[in-house]
């Protein structure tokens, strides 16, 4: 029997809300708020599901996230939506990580625990952070070539992977020998689980590893691993002097540009 096609596929959970609050750190206060897949993943996760419902029927997608233990949600929802496995890093030694503090992290399950993948999918970026760094620097720690901006898989072998890179500037297609790393460039995902596949993911089994599980170095993770950090964050004021037309707006419309003319004819005289 040839060995399972296996693609990884990196999900975050982001908050569901603009009632964002932050630590003392300045990082996003993840408790207690209500949260979804990043959109970005979401596209990734489908990509895999769609690699091995038309592509690779052997494969076996193995969905990984790093997070508080409330991340187990999103992860059980990636498991209805289509993966076979699911592993949640949390540890509060990997807290604070930036976005080079969590590649060398979600570098090291990979190494530790599944070393003999042939893909790695993520979304292109966050929707609470927008770095896009994370896939690359961790692309770099593995030493395996990535693909950026993917909008679409052309061909897919045992060997190597055509896909189709698009971005705002020019548009490519690029072949890569596999392993690879894939950043998908579009949000959401149609996948519709039923109440079976709800069913099969609460029965699944989270793994969750900390840091020692992944022989990770103490200095490379969370703060200490961390050069850079969020000086300041703050919520941008929205101080817009609106007036709400609720009466005939020509009338309305009228009266205001009058009121503009004489306020310009004051100041000039």
């Amino acid at each position: 029997m040839d060995k399972n096609f296996k693609i990884i596929v990196f999900i975050k959970q982001v908050p569901d809300t603009d009632d964002i609050k932050w630590t003392e750190n300045n990082t996003i206060q993840r408790e207690g708020l209500d949260s979804i897949i990043n959109p970005y993943d979401l596209s990734a996760l489908q990509t895999a599901v769609e690699i091995k419902k038309y592509r690779k029927k052997n494969a076996k997608i193995i969905a990984a996230a790093m997070g508080p233990i409330q991340a187990n949600d999103v992860l059980k929802e990636a498991l209805a939506l289509g993966a076979d496995e699911a592993y949640l890093l949390s540890d509060k030694k990997f807290s604070g990580a930036d976005t080079l503090a969590t590649a060398y992290t979600l570098s090291q399950f990979v190494k530790t625990k599944v070393p003999d993948f042939d893909l790695i999918i993520c979304g292109q970026q966050a929707v609470d952070g927008d770095t896009a760094q994370t896939p690359s620097s961790m692309a770099e720690k593995l030493g395996i070539a990535q693909i950026t901006c993917c909008k679409s898989i052309e061909e897919l072998t045992d060997d190597s992977i055509t896909a189709l890179k698009d971005t705002k500037d020019f548009t490519s297609t690029i072949r890569a020998k596999l392993p690879v790393l894939l950043t998908i460039d579009r949000q959401g995902t149609y996948i519709n689980p039923c109440i079976n596949d709800y069913i099969r993911a609460q029965d699944t089994e989270i793994s969750i590893l900390g840091a020692d599980d992944i022989n990770a170095d103490a200095a490379k993770i969370g703060f200490s691993g961390s050069p850079t950090y969020v000086k300041r964050a703050y919520r941008a004021l929205k101080d817009r002097k609106n007036k709400i037309i609720t009466e005939d707006y020509i009338s309305v419309l009228k009266s205001e540009i009058s009121l503009a003319k004489e306020k310009e004819n004051c100041g000039n005289g």
